[in-house]
């Protein structure tokens, strides 16, 4: 099952009551109740279940033994950090002060385009907390962000979000809506000196869209849009993390290109680099904080070749009709280096 068919679990009301529990009573009695709330979940999703243990599976035997092994418990671990992760999305939204300590390595590599005032795109992933990142950079560094997501999937957090803190403003475009307009509002943010958000870890809908490179051990698809996007706009790229570690919460900022130059022929051949850096970054953190990559779908069965995908497509009854993926046209497709 492709990701992008999965449906959101659990409801709004659940969510705010348990939000309600943590608000009022703190959150050991929260995580009490969330264990409860998790052996159900844990019990009922199958799918989930079986991406978690797979996932740890590769990263284990990736580490040569030093990360948590593929169990049952470590499994249900998994899903606890993802719902802590949770918590702490809608605290950071909710939050009016942000005291929350944070560390910052490689800032020095943004430095230098803070002080020119120019943009960039950051490429991160669904690992951590990058909701918190995004406010502590906006609140602490003063550049505005743009977030390019697939909303249909979030559509009920981002509702929650958006009670919790009514002047939640997050700039959201959805990335499989994308046409010339958007291209050129997003040509415009970054001449403004703004910053674009792009998650770089999944297939689109349209897995013509990616490239092959090593992740864990495994020649494994990722999307080729956070690459064609830098090409497009002429402006640098970034990789970026956050996660709450013993110590606070951390931002670890890559630089991952100054510029990228695609050629006429042979994009994906040049994209391949750029990509593999971004997933060599995404393993090391993994390998810091095994239990932070929200990785409860197939992963690696999405991100299969595209002839293995033909079973899924037809399930979908999609047939011969092109599908919208990340940064369709005209970015997806490699079209339009120059604006």
């Amino acid at each position: 099952m492709h990701w992008a068919q999965m449906q959101e679990a659990g409801g709004l009301a659940g969510m705010r009551f348990l939000l309600r529990v943590y608000r009022i009573f703190g959150r050991w009695p929260f995580r009490f109740l969330l264990f409860f709330v998790l052996l159900w979940f844990y019990a009922r999703r199958r799918i989930a279940r079986e991406a978690s243990r797979e996932y740890l599976q590769r990263l284990y035997a990736f580490s040569g033994g030093v990360t948590p092994m593929p169990t049952r418990r470590n499994t249900f671990r998994h899903f606890l950090a993802y719902s802590e992760i949770l918590l702490d999305k809608l605290l950071a939204t909710s939050a009016t002060d942000l005291s929350v300590p944070f560390h910052r390595d490689g800032v020095e590599y943004v430095q230098p385009i803070l002080e020119q005032k120019r943009g960039a795109i950051f490429v991160s992933a669904h690992f951590g907390n990058i909701e918190l990142c995004r406010k502590l950079t906006e609140r602490y560094i003063g550049v505005r962000m743009t977030v390019l997501a697939h909303k249909k999937n979030s559509a009920r957090f981002n509702r929650l979000l958006k009670e919790l803190d009514p002047g939640y403003d997050i700039d959201l475009i959805r990335a499989d809506e994308i046409g010339i307009d958007t291209a050129i509002a997003l040509a415009q943010r970054i001449e403004d000196g703004g910053f674009i958000v792009i998650l770089g870890d999944r297939v689109p809908v349209d897995s013509a869209a990616t490239v092959q490179v090593p992740f864990l051990g495994k020649g494994t698809r990722f999307p080729i849009s956070p690459y064609v996007l830098a090409a497009t706009l002429q402006c640098p790229l970034f990789a970026v993390f956050g996660v709450r570690r013993h110590d606070g919460f951390a931002i670890t900022l890559r630089q991952i290109a100054e510029s990228i130059i695609l050629p006429r022929r042979n994009r994906e051949a040049v994209i391949v680099p750029y990509a593999a850096a971004f997933a060599k970054l995404l393993e090391e953190e993994c390998l810091k904080a095994p239990f932070q990559w929200s990785n409860f779908f197939p992963f690696w069965a999405s991100s299969a070749p595209t002839g293995e995908e033909r079973p899924f497509l037809r399930e979908s009854g999609r047939g011969g009709a092109p599908a919208p993926s990340s940064l369709t046209s005209p970015l997806a497709r490699g079209e339009g280096d120059k604006m």
